[in-house]
């Protein structure tokens, strides 16, 4: 019988843990402020007791011992301590010895927040990956969706966990400054990203759950929303201004009207190529319904 792991739901997981099994190691998010994101709203942030995660862990070895990833939930379970996250490591590593790669969202200012021989050590234990969502790298749209980032921070952030063998997905927000920021959004957040040079970077498309008006009183300034057009057009201005060395690259989610995928810098031409072909007749173009979105 497959051990029960008691879910504090919602329970979000990146799409590329799908085979991996979650640990909820921290409940919500511990900013919880951005204006786009509504993920976490019904959930008020707390730290998992330490022995319940261990009791599930525990569980499971006894069920399976080829565990080969896991995933930290829940939206930062990289707020914990330098000490706890190394404990869970520890216990991970001596519970599943096939493990390969243990990941987790994060947000810059809790890399920050830890040494540079802590996070060594935390990637030495097993820690391989991060989940970033840097959601745009203009200093001016940023305080407007309370992100409580900017460029420089996100930047800092990400080169240190870099340095220190973590690697990273990052995303970003395609729409999120609406018509106002539209070009200076895709044109800085290229410029964060260049300046990073992830291992992985993905685009997902600024949706309203709660509807335009609700989105709008959380948002700190004008805001339009794009067009279908004008979405894509933002995004061929983005892909245009990335200089990347060998990057994976999705724009894959359901959110997403435009399916793109390559690695850049080696594909952008095509991607280009494809966005200008949507936008010279999208009337034929292989676009997803609206109504599969947020499937």
């Amino acid at each position: 019988m497959i051990p029960y792991l008691s879910y504090d739901e919602p329970l979000f997981r990146p799409p590329s843990e799908a085979y991996s099994l979650i640990f909820q190691v921290t409940l919500g998010c511990s900013w919880n402020r951005c204006a786009f994101c509504e993920m976490y709203t019904s959930k008020k942030f707390s730290v998992k007791k330490e022995t319940d995660v261990f009791k599930e862990i525990e569980a499971f070895r006894e069920y399976s011992s080829d565990i080969r990833k896991v995933f930290l939930a829940d939206g930062n379970a990289f707020v914990l301590s330098f000490e706890r996250l190394s404990r869970i490591l520890d216990k991970l590593h001596e519970s599943f010895p096939k493990l390969n790669r243990v990941s987790a969202y994060a947000l810059p200012k809790d890399i920050l927040s830890k040494s540079d021989k802590e996070l060594k050590t935390l990637s030495d234990k097993g820690l391989k990956l991060l989940y970033v969502g840097i959601e745009s790298g203009d200093d001016e749209l940023l305080p407007r969706i309370h992100k409580g980032e900017t460029f420089e921070s996100s930047f800092e952030a990400l080169i240190k966990a870099r340095k220190a063998g973590i690697k990273l997905s990052v995303m970003i927000l395609n729409g999120l400054g609406g018509k106002k920021y539209s070009e200076q959004h895709a044109i800085n957040s290229a410029k964060v990203v260049n300046a990073i040079q992830p291992e992985y970077l993905s685009t997902l498309v600024l949706s309203f759950p709660y509807g335009m008006d609700h989105f709008k009183k959380r948002f700190e300034g004008e805001f339009k929303e794009l067009s279908k057009t004008e979405l894509i057009l933002e995004m061929g201005n983005f892909i245009n201004h990335l200089q990347l060395e060998s990057t994976i690259f999705r724009s894959d989610h359901a959110s997403n009207y435009l399916i793109l995928k390559g690695i850049l810098n080696r594909d952008k031409g095509e991607l280009l190529r494809r966005i200008s072909q949507v936008l010279q007749d999208p009337s034929h173009a292989n676009l997803r319904p609206e109504w599969m979105r947020g499937l």
